[in-house]
């Protein structure tokens, strides 16, 4: 027999705040978290903005040696790890550790520190610069093993990477696994920090980024006058864990995760099939998994990057699978708040539907000014909107053609 699995904890580092409650009460408020880079110097560049972490201090989390052995997206999952944990309640003991998993990954691992280290051998022409500690700083699963360390979980901690839909991809693993009886708890979700040098030129050489010069109206989802992406960093982390475990222990259970669905366009390095048929395959899957029918969602959270290919075919893979259903669901696209994270905002805004679906609301996304005719459904533009929930849909896609879908119930028992 299959098991129920539920969320019990949250945490987040975002530009919008390093934990859950700020994060979210600015999500709610429609905050815009892109600014001016401060990473390093954009002069040059003809991106200058990104959506930057702000203020926050890895010496909070863990000690000064382990701060400098890890890479900076490595700190965001120690912290934001640290905050689902203690938000669910759960402890990992010697008795259940090999029930207790990781699957916290990154989709560009540790670009920044290795690239800061290369750069020092270079300049000094002495290799013994190098950190023992530069590989697990790249490697895009030593964030998890680090946790798994630190907790003392010993179950299944593999990690999936899939592009922007990492941190999906993961959250459904965990969810896979828990509900097949393999392990009971979990911490799932993905970490990503792409604003650097490199990564920007590299993006805006597919001239996939916006060079939109003001940085609270560049990034506009769905909209006609959008003109690409906009970088962020940051992590997302779900504590979820099988229904029975979390009664026993009587855990604050914030909704229920019941289906996931995962697929591959084979079609483009980095172009989604512009008919959203691979798209649309996810979405499906994830129902058929939930046993749900179209109708039964009332919320969608969408992928919802600003590309001009991305946002039709995201409207149109929804219409795909939705049918006339799609212009009655409100959907909402938080990457104007927040940037987009990589592989890390699929788990960022499985969170937000997780907090949409707690609270009943849908937030706003901004710059929705001059909707684009080939996106015609409901964005929920510039304002949070009180609706009722009881399923929703997170959409996350990623270059080469990788889809995910995760469907969360609101927990009535």
């Amino acid at each position: 027999m299959t098991r129920r699995v539920v969320v019990t904890g949250l945490g987040l580092v975002t530009a919008l705040g390093n934990n859950v409650q700020d994060t979210w009460q600015n999500i709610k408020n429609g905050v815009c978290g892109i600014d001016y880079i401060t990473y390093f110097d954009a002069s040059r560049f003809n991106v200058k903005i990104a959506a930057e972490v702000k203020d926050f201090d890895p010496l909070d989390y863990m000690a000064a040696k382990e701060v400098r052995r890890l890479d900076y997206h490595q700190h965001y999952i120690v912290a934001a790890a640290q905050e689902a944990l203690k938000d669910s309640g759960f402890e990992i003991t010697q008795d259940n550790a090999s029930r207790s998993s990781m699957f916290i990954a990154s989709s560009t691992g540790g670009l920044k520190r290795y690239a800061e280290y290369m750069d020092l051998i270079r300049a000094t022409g002495n290799p013994r610069k190098m950190t023992p500690f530069a590989i697990p700083m790249l490697l895009v699963n030593a964030g998890n093993n680090i946790v798994a360390i630190q907790t003392g979980a010993t179950g299944p901690s593999q990690v999936l990477v899939s592009a922007c839909a990492t941190g999906a991809d993961n959250i459904g693993y965990a969810y896979t696994l828990i509900k097949a009886g393999r392990v009971d708890r979990a911490l799932a979700g993905c970490s990503d920090y792409p604003i650097l040098d490199l990564g920007i030129a590299a993006f805006d050489k597919m001239r996939a980024m916006s060079r939109h010069p003001d940085p609270k109206t560049a990034l506009r989802p769905f909209d006609k006058d959008r003109t690409g992406m906009i970088f962020g960093d940051g992590c997302g982390v779900l504590a979820i864990e099988d229904l029975e475990s979390a009664k026993k222990r009587g855990a604050n259970i914030l909704v229920e995760l019941v289906g996931w669905g995962s697929s591959t366009d084979a079609f483009h390095r980095t172009a989604p099939l512009p008919d959203g048929r691979g798209a649309s395959e996810a979405m499906q899957f994830a129902l058929d998994d939930a046993q749900l029918n179209p109708e039964d969602i009332d919320f969608i959270s969408a992928h919802g990057t600003s590309t001009l290919l991305n946002d039709p075919m995201e409207t149109t893979a929804i219409k795909r699978v939705f049918g006339d259903h799609a212009y009655k669901i409100p959907i909402s696209a938080t990457k104007p708040m927040t940037g987009h994270s990589m592989g890390a905002t699929s788990a960022m805004e499985a969170a937000f539907t997780v907090l949409s679906i707690c609270e009943q609301l849908a937030p706003p996304t901004l710059n929705h000014d001059n909707p684009d005719p080939l996106c015609d459904l409901d964005y929920v533009p510039h304002t949070a909107r009180n609706i009722r929930i009881k399923y929703a849909m997170t959409n996350s896609f990623g270059f080469g053609g990788h889809n995910a879908a995760l469907i969360f119930r609101r927990f009535d028992g």
